[in-house]
Order: C-alpha cells, then sequence, then structure tokens
C-alpha cells in the first residue's frame, strides 16, 4: 500500500465549479442608501456567486455579556496517531510543525491534548507508558514530550491538557479508579516539569465514566503535591452527567474547574447542532467539546465550521477539540486521514495540510483564550441555521474583534449589515475566508480586500459553503512550506537500534499493543536493543485482550526476508510479524498478516490471521528449545505464496499460502512477555511479480474484478475477493493494454476525474493505454490520472475510477 498522504471522500468528488474571476477578491461599494453612508464595502469572494438576499442586520456590541474562550485545538493520542512525525527530516518535519501550532500560519492550536500513554492501543496504536512498573519513572519516553515542547517553542500560549485512555495494569491491581492513578497522573506532571513544560489541565479516565470520589481525591492531591493550579477536567465521555451530578455533590463541583463532553454534536455528525445541558451552563463552570471531529482531514471541514461556531450558540462550549491533531501513521492503521494534516511517509518527507487546518485557522487566527464571546452579537444568519451561523469575540484590551461566519449549508449570497458599538474599534477590518466546497488549496484562507467602516457601519456579502473572518487585528498568514513528492521506502532496510537514546522508540517502529523501546542489550551482548516493556496486561481501553507487537515499513513490500536476533527473558513466545496491513482497532488488534512464533521450549509455527480474528495454522513443528536469556536469530521469508521460517540460519518449516501478498514486518511477544530484539535486517527476495494475473488493491487486498463475470462491452469494473476467475485475471500488453478474457480492455469513456472504469472490445484507443508505475500506480496514458477505488473503499463491489493521482492507499495496486 503506498504510504502517501490521502484523501477519503465522497462518490463523485472534486472541486466546486470556479468562475473567470475567481484569482482574488472583487471589491463592492454599496450604495449611500444602504446604509446612509457611502461604505468601502466588503470584499466578495466571487466566483459564479449567487444573487444577494435580503440583508441581515447585525451589531457587534462589545457590551455584550459572554463567556472565556478557552481555546480551539485538537488531540495528540487515542493513540499513536502523532507517532510517525518525530521521525521526519527537516526541514519538512518544522514545517508541519509550523503549520499546526506557529501562529500566523496554519492551524495555530491554542490547545492540545496530550494522551498520558498506558502501553496499550487507544485507537491507531499504543503510546507508551512513564512508569510501566511500579516506581520505575522514565521521563523521556515516547514524543509527546517532545511535541508538547515544540508546540509551546512555536506558542508559548498553547495550554497543554493530560488524559490517560489505558494505563500499565499494576495500577490498583487493574482498577483504574484508585489512589494508585491519582499517584501515577502526579508523576507524569513531574515529569512534564522536567521538560520545561507547565500542564494547565489534566482529565481522569478517557469515556469510561467517572468517580467522583476519585476526582475529589485527585484535586486534594494536587493542591497538597504544588498543583493547584492545574484545573481538572470531568469526565471527558458522553453526556453531561459530571455536571449533574457536581449540582448534587458540592464537594466534586468544587474538585472540577471544566465539565467536558464528547461528540457533543453527534458521533461523527454533520455538527448542525451542538447542545450542552441546563444544568451544565448552571454550573457556571466551563465547558467543552473535549473531543469531536473523527473526520477525514479534508471532507471534515463542513462540520468543523458548523461546530466550532455552534459548540458555543447551542451549549456555551468554550473549548473544542478536535480528534486528532494529526494522522502521522501509515495507511494501514485505523483513521489513517484523520484529524487536520496527513503525514505517512517520513522516509520520503511527503504530507499534506487538510481544510480542517485552514477552517482551524479562520478562528484561532484571529483570536486568543481569553478573549470573551459576546453574546448578544452571536447567532444564527436570520435566526435560520441553514443560513449558517457567526460568534463575535472581543480581545482582552475591549478594543479589537473578530467575527467568524460559517455558511456551510446557506443556499445563495447573503448580505450582512453589520454596526460595531460598545467601544469596540470602528477601524479598518480585514476580512479572510475559506471556500469550504473548493478542493483547491488557492481558495483555502484567502485575504480579501479590506473594509473601511463608515460611522461603524460595513456590509459585508457572504457566499455559500464560506469560513469568513473580519477582524480588527493582524497578523495572519498561511504558510507557504510545500511537500516533496511522495516516495516508497526501499530494500534492503536495516536497524541495528544502536544509535538511539535508552527510553526512545526505534525509527518507524509503530507500537500497536504493549511498549517497545531501546535499551541496553542483555547476556553480554553490548549496543542497544529494542525491549517489548509490558509486563503485565494493561487496563486496556478498547474491550480486547490484544497481545503486544509493533509494525514497521512499506506496505507496498512484497517479497522478503525479514530476521532479527531475538532474547527472550521469560517463558512465552516471540514473533515475527510478515505482510502485516490492516487491523482491526475494535476488541483484540487482529490484523491481516502472517506471523513466525516460536516459544522458548522449542514450538514453532507459521500462522495467519485476519480482522476478525480467524486465525489459521499453516505449519508447525518443534525444535531444539530456545530457552531464556539466549540470543537466537529468527527468519520468515515470504515469496509468493512460499513461506519459510528459519531459526539460526537452519530452516524449521515452511507453507504455502496466497491470502495475504504485502505488507509490513513486525515483532511480537505473548501477554506479559518481555523479551529483546536486535539487528533488524529486511531484504527483497525473488522477481517483482509480473503484470500478468491478478491486480489487487493494496489496502483493500480484494483484486480488480469485472462485475458479474459479464463479458458485455461496457460491464464495470470492481474489486471483489479475489477467487481466481477470469473476470480477475489481467495481462498487460506490449501496446499498453490491460486485457481480460483475452479479448476485452480496461477502458474509460472520457478522461475526467470520476469516470467509471469498464470493460470494452479493444480498440488501441489511448482511452484504453495504460501505464502501469513502479510506486504502485496506475495511470491512464489519456487522462493522466490514476486508476482509484473511490472513496477509498475496501468493501466488496466498491467502484473503481479515474480519480487525481494523490498517492492514497486507494490508488496502489499489487500486480502478479
Amino acid at each position: 500500500m503506498f504510504s502517501g498522504s490521502s484523501r477519503r471522500r465522497s462518490v463523485g468528488g472534486g472541486g466546486a465549479p470556479r468562475g473567470p474571476w475567481h484569482s482574488g477578491w472583487r471589491p463592492r461599494r454599496w450604495a449611500a442608501s444602504l446604509l446612509g453612508a457611502t461604505v468601502a464595502a466588503a470584499a466578495v469572494l466571487t466566483g459564479f456567486a449567487s444573487p444577494a438576499q435580503a440583508a441581515t442586520a447585525i451589531t457587534i456590541n462589545g457590551g455584550s455579556g459572554g463567556r472565556a474562550l478557552d481555546g480551539i485545538g485538537a488531540v495528540s493520542g487515542g493513540g499513536g496517531n502523532s507517532r510517525l512525525l518525530v521521525d521526519y527530516p527537516e526541514p519538512q518535519r518544522s514545517d508541519i510543525l509550523d503549520y499546526l501550532f506557529k501562529p500566523g500560519y496554519g492551524a495555530a492550536m491554542q490547545l492540545m491534548k496530550v494522551e498520558i500513554g498506558g502501553d496499550t492501543n487507544s485507537t491507531s496504536g499504543a503510546e507508551p507508558s512513564h512508569e510501566h512498573t511500579r516506581g520505575s519513572i522514565n521521563c523521556n519516553r515516547g514524543y509527546e514530550w517532545w511535541l508538547m515542547e515544540q508546540a509551546r517553542t512555536r506558542n508559548p500560549n498553547i495550554a497543554l491538557v493530560g488524559l490517560a485512555w489505558g494505563a500499565p495494569g499494576w495500577i490498583g491491581n487493574g482498577n483504574f479508579w484508585s489512589n494508585d492513578s491519582i499517584d501515577y497522573l502526579v508523576a507524569w506532571l513531574d515529569c512534564a516539569g522536567t521538560h520545561g513544560l507547565t500542564i494547565n489541565y489534566l482529565g481522569g479516565w478517557n469515556e469510561k465514566g467517572y468517580n467522583t470520589t476519585w476526582y475529589k481525591n485527585l484535586r486534594s492531591t494536587l493542591n497538597a503535591r504544588g498543583y493547584a493550579n492545574v484545573k481538572i477536567v470531568a469526565s471527558d465521555d458522553f453526556g453531561w452527567g459530571a455536571a449533574d451530578d457536581s449540582l448534587r455533590d458540592p464537594a466534586f463541583g468544587n474538585a472540577v474547574q471544566v465539565f467536558g463532553s464528547h461528540y457533543v454534536c453527534g458521533y461523527r455528525s454533520a455538527q448542525t447542532s451542538c447542545p450542552s445541558s441546563s444544568n451544565a451552563v448552571s454550573t457556571g463552570k466551563s465547558l467543552w467539546a473535549s473531543e469531536n471531529g473523527s473526520d477525514d482531514y479534508n471532507a471534515g471541514a463542513q462540520a468543523l465550521a458548523r461546530g466550532i461556531n455552534r459548540g458555543y450558540l447551542d451549549g456555551k462550549m468554550t473549548g473544542y477539540i478536535n480528534w486528532p491533531v494529526i494522522a502521522a501513521i501509515t495507511p494501514n492503521i485505523p483513521w489513517a486521514t484523520t484529524g487536520v494534516a496527513v503525514a505517512q511517509q517520513p522516509w520520503s518527507g511527503a504530507y499534506s495540510i487538510g481544510k480542517n487546518a485552514w477552517v482551524m485557522a479562520q478562528t484561532t487566527q484571529f483570536t486568543a483564550p481569553g478573549w470573551r464571546y459576546l453574546d448578544a452579537s452571536s447567532g444564527y444568519i436570520g435566526g435560520n441555521r441553514n443560513n449558517g451561523s457567526y460568534v463575535s469575540l472581543k480581545s482582552t484590551n475591549n478594543s479589537d474583534y473578530s467575527t467568524i461566519i460559517e455558511t456551510m449549508d446557506a443556499g445563495g449570497a447573503q448580505t450582512l449589515d453589520f454596526t460595531v458599538t460598545g467601544g469596540l474599534s470602528t477601524g479598518t477590518v480585514r476580512v479572510w475566508s475559506t471556500n469550504v466546497r473548493s478542493n483547491n488549496t488557492a481558495d483555502h484562507f484567502v485575504r480579501g480586500s479590506d473594509i473601511t467602516p463608515s460611522g461603524g457601519r460595513f456590509s459585508l456579502t457572504v457566499q455559500p459553503g464560506y469560513v469568513y473572518s473580519i477582524t480588527t487585528t493582524s497578523g495572519q498568514g498561511k504558510g507557504a512550506a510545500v511537500s516533496p513528492a511522495q516516495g516508497n521506502l526501499a530494500l534492503p532496510y536495516a536497524d541495528t537500534f544502536d544509535s538511539y537514546a535508552t527510553g526512545r522508540e526505534a525509527r518507524y517502529l509503530m507500537d500497536q499493543q504493549g511498549s517497545f523501546e531501546i535499551v541496553g542489550c542483555a547476556a553480554g551482548r553490548s549496543g542497544q536493543c529494542v525491549r517489548q516493556m509490558s509486563e503485565q496486561a494493561p487496563i486496556y481501553w478498547t474491550s480486547g485482550q490484544a497481545e503486544p507487537y509493533t509494525l514497521l515499513g512499506d506496505l507496498t513490500w512484497r517479497n522478503y526476508t525479514v530476521s532479527s536476533d531475538v532474547l527472550l527473558e521469560k517463558s512465552g513466545y516471540a514473533q515475527l510479524i510478515g505482510r502485516g496491513n490492516t487491523y482491526n482497532h475494535q476488541g483484540p488488534q487482529n490484523m491481516n498478516g502472517y506471523y513466525f512464533r516460536v516459544t522458548d521450549g522449542g514450538a514453532w509455527s507459521i500462522r495467519s490471521n485476519n480482522t476478525s480474528g480467524n486465525w489459521r495454522t499453516l505449519a508447525s513443528g518443534n525444535t531444539s528449545a530456545l530457552g531464556t536469556g539466549r540470543w537466537h536469530n529468527l527468519a520468515f521469508t515470504l515469496n509468493g505464496s512460499t513461506l519459510t521460517a528459519a531459526i539460526d540460519g537452519t530452516t524449521v518449516g515452511t507453507a504455502t499460502d496466497s491470502t495475504w501478498v504485502a505488507g509490513q514486518i513486525g515483532y511480537g511477544t505473548g501477554q506479559g512477555v518481555t523479551a529483546q530484539f536486535d539487528n533488524l535486517s529486511v531484504t527483497a527476495v525473488g522477481s517483482p511479480g509480473t503484470p500478468t494475473g491478478e491486480i489487487r488493491g493494496a489496502g483493500s487486498n480484494r483484486c480488480l474484478d469485472v462485475n458479474g463475470a459479464s463479458q458485455t462491452d461496457g460491464a464495470v469494473v470492481q474489486i471483489w475477493d479475489c477467487n481466481g476467475g477470469a473476470n480477475q485475471r489481467w495481462s498487460l500488453t506490449s501496446t499498453n493494454q490491460l486485457t481480460v478474457y483475452g479479448n476485452k480492455c480496461l477502458d474509460v469513456a472520457s478522461a475526467a476525474s470520476g469516470t467509471r472504469a469498464r470493460i470494452w472490445s479493444c480498440t488501441g484507443g489511448t482511452n484504453q493505454q495504460w501505464r502501469l508505475n513502479a510506486d504502485g500506480t496506475i495511470v491512464g496514458v489519456a487522462s493522466g490520472l490514476c486508476l482509484d477505488i473511490n472513496g477509498g473503499a475496501t468493501a466488496n463491489g466498491s467502484a473503481v475510477q479515474l480519480w487525481t493521482c494523490n498517492g492514497g492507499s486507494n490508488q496502489q495496486w499489487i500486480r502478479g
């Protein structure tokens, strides 16, 4: 699977139509009769603009009451979604960080929640704990400290929030709601201090309910341990039950400073309605949408635009936290394109900044925590939700203000007549906008012509599907850094692990359960090794009882030998993973792939698993006992359908299976088994395959298939479970045609993006000619577009079409 930045989309996809004047802003002046004075009117982002409706009057009154903004930001964690960012080369790593956190550059996040790692999978991976075993604290594990440091370097005012998803199993003997977890969280705060970080907010246990006594004990402990200024957030679950309890239990209410609820607008919804509760509002506490989103970094932009405004309008929520910050994970990992950016290829440096970033910037670059909402100057345009919403906030200087307007559902242009009063500045108004319906990055975060109010009055015509920010502030900007081209991680690949500091994670190694980190090698071996650190089952966040494993590599790796030195520290087993691909993050983390497993007693097996947990033993046997505390070399060769396992250079068994054709390598152990790994090597074997035979989608592992095995001209092409049928056998001719049945060609009726692939009698036309590229893409000669599975779908029957090449896994094909 290609590990580049990808974009999921609905059927048809594509950008909005662009008119002949779309290159910039066009000023418009309104007649004096409209406002009683000549006004240097709002810049209107044109295109084929609809006629404006009757004007809506909005007063921006600095004397209006309202709550203080706590911040707009996102989550790093829940879990592992930021993992690969730290491995990016410079300058790309700094470019991405600037787009996330630097004021006046990109998303300019004001608030960041980070996972307090617990050695267990919490959606897109597992993050390491600072205390794997009781009393053994290492404040340099993982990458969240580094990310918080980078965020604070760029924006010293960013607020930081800590929250646990899971935890090591020693805590409370498996009971999170214990004094052990309170001590554990305080130790994490102590670690933050060693990094020069002040944590502003601390939560309990993500989406696992709440215990009022525990929160009261947490508050008293924080106060006693020098953390009285750390505000407690409760309960990071669904609904506002904690706020209800705070009214019944004043001691609990006094312990908590923020009530945070998840997906207040509905889970992965359009975010059209975002209420809290009357009890929550009546507490007088800050209210947060403390986790929202879970949407694609581009496709989620409309929902994000609504939710940021409507959380305050509907529920007086002053904090909005998107899940997650970034998808810095390979495309087989769940939620591989969610966040505000995608960074899946540290080896190439390629990344992509999404529309979500610019929608977020429309608020974050024009406000700051501490600014006050102006309730009487915020609402729905014309009192109608379908027209869009607007919120106004004033600066702490009581003069500057910003109004953020979204028109996601509007049916046409609307004129807004503004009157500024209540001590706010009547000076120049700057206008920025994002056309959320457009996929052209030139239409995102665009500065228009300034407006000069007359007598505190001015007008703005807003187009449907936009976010606008009007402001008296300055300093906004759009970053200009550009991603390099995508590319595959080449074989051979090797790592001795000797170049890393103790406690860190090896380059590109992504933990999915347990914790694999760098330690000094055991049994007299010099240098550094990777060790699985989790000594007992964790307190899970997911419902599954998955065992520790970690992944590395490019999803296009197909035929190779993965070998590594392995030392078992206790009785149990270790395993090498080959062709690891898609996994299911709910329940046990079952994954498509092959496993070579060896126990300390010498029992070995070659196994296959899939996302449903259908384990199959393909071959097994016994060899001399490996024992514990001794080094051995394990090697696993995957060449076509032949799988070969070797121990210390001697082949112990082979198996034949063709279920999984490509994917990553990995390490694994049994539950609670500590083991060390050294001298990783991945080398290519065999031939790269031929273009004759089946053609599989790398992400779906399903074959390019003629619907219904039809041989009729015009029969559409889809993906389907590979079955060896004649409708799935393709040949590349010397004239660059892909033929099926011997006389039908893969064909498209036009060169337009979104055109459905089909079969047709071969004509020799360029619409039937294809380039099969080394990166796995199949590109139409006539169109220059990629053969694409619509919307990144993986289900049987998903449509195959032409689409702009974007490096997505749904445009990666494995041949032969």
